[in-house]
């Protein structure tokens, strides 16, 4: 992000009010815009450039120049190590990276290795994203990566492979609700694996606290195990939120559009392909908007030690900000 730069003088956070919850739609799309893949190195560079220049007092105010600089950093550079993110793992590759596994879930019929091979798959690319855009106040190490990702795929496959086992055993429901409720067995899985691999991945946040910076000068003032499970059980629930929609509404429109049209095998998958992408590229923004990526919280919410800092002009901290990770 732009705030990984250098410079006496802060950019705005945003052109949107942030305060507002479409203000931070509309800023999420900015960051989840797959345009922003094409970004080159020269043309980060040039960014970095101008950002810098006017952090520095050499540009006095913000230009469309500038403010398209701030977006190709925001969606590129993660704002802890100031080094960019892994391009497949960006938020503006997060709907293409997700289609092929959310596609592969979704299929009508997977047997038990299709499953297990899906589940595996989209807990992998999981871990991947969480761990490239986490808090960098404290990076897991190579065990800790190991026995969180183990971990997590045990969990999604054995409520995978649970429910596909389960549902077609109750009787008591009719032949259609059976189907749909079979349809949703990826959401279920996806949801219960999704929170226990964010809490998971990023447990060492929760143990040891993030760094958190005081609002008004931005110096750090600690790290914070408060402010670590405010940010890691917000992105548990934006995740939550943000695979809710893709996992229910395509499934569920497949199946009466299956009841309407004799659908052939490549028709039936273009048709799937088509609801996921399209339901994606809509419902990422919503889900991250719900909760801003710089979390600002008052000090009284955190542990004691902060309530009577002062900041090296002498002033009270009153407020601290910390990222939140993705």
């Amino acid at each position: 992000m732009a705030s990984a730069i250098p410079g006496p003088r802060d950019l705005p956070e945003s052109r949107y009010d942030l305060s507002t919850y479409w203000g931070r739609v509309k800023h999420s799309a900015e960051l989840s815009d797959p345009r922003m893949l094409l970004t080159t190195k020269k043309k980060l560079e040039d960014a970095k450039s101008l950002v810098s220049d006017y952090k520095n007092g050499n540009i006095k105010e913000m230009t469309p120049q500038l403010w398209t600089a701030k977006k190709v950093l925001d969606s590129t550079i993660h704002p802890d190590s100031g080094e960019p993110v892994f391009l497949p793992f960006r938020m503006s590759s997060y709907v293409l990276s997700n289609l092929v596994v959310t596609v592969g879930m979704l299929t009508p019929n997977l047997g038990t290795f299709g499953t297990l091979f899906w589940q595996i798959t989209n807990q992998s690319l999981n871990v991947a994203i969480n761990t490239a855009n986490s808090n960098k106040s404290h990076p897991l190490t190579t065990q800790q990566l190991a026995t969180s990702y183990a971990m997590a795929v045990t969990a999604s496959c054995s409520v995978a492979l649970g429910l596909n086992s389960l549902v077609p055993r109750l009787n008591m429901l009719s032949t259609n609700s059976r189907l749909i409720l079979g349809r949703l067995v990826p959401f279920a899985a996806v949801v219960s694996a999704g929170v226990v691999n964010v809490f998971l991945m990023r447990g060492e946040e929760i143990r040891k606290g993030i760094s958190v910076f005081d609002a008004d000068s931005g110096e750090a003032v600690g790290t914070s195990k408060k402010a670590a499970t405010f940010a890691v059980g917000e992105t548990a629930i934006s995740r939550v939120l943000n695979a809710t929609p893709i996992m229910v509404f395509p499934p569920l429109i497949l199946v009466r559009l299956q009841r309407k049209f004799k659908m052939t095998k490549p028709i039936e998958t273009a048709t799937n392909v088509g609801l996921i992408l399209a339901t994606s590229f809509v419902v990422l923004p919503f889900a991250l908007g719900v909760f801003p990526q710089r979390r600002t919280v008052d000090v009284t919410r955190l542990e004691k030690r902060f309530w009577d800092l002062k900041n090296t002009h002498g002033k009270p901290v009153t407020k601290v900000h910390f990222n939140r990770g993705m």
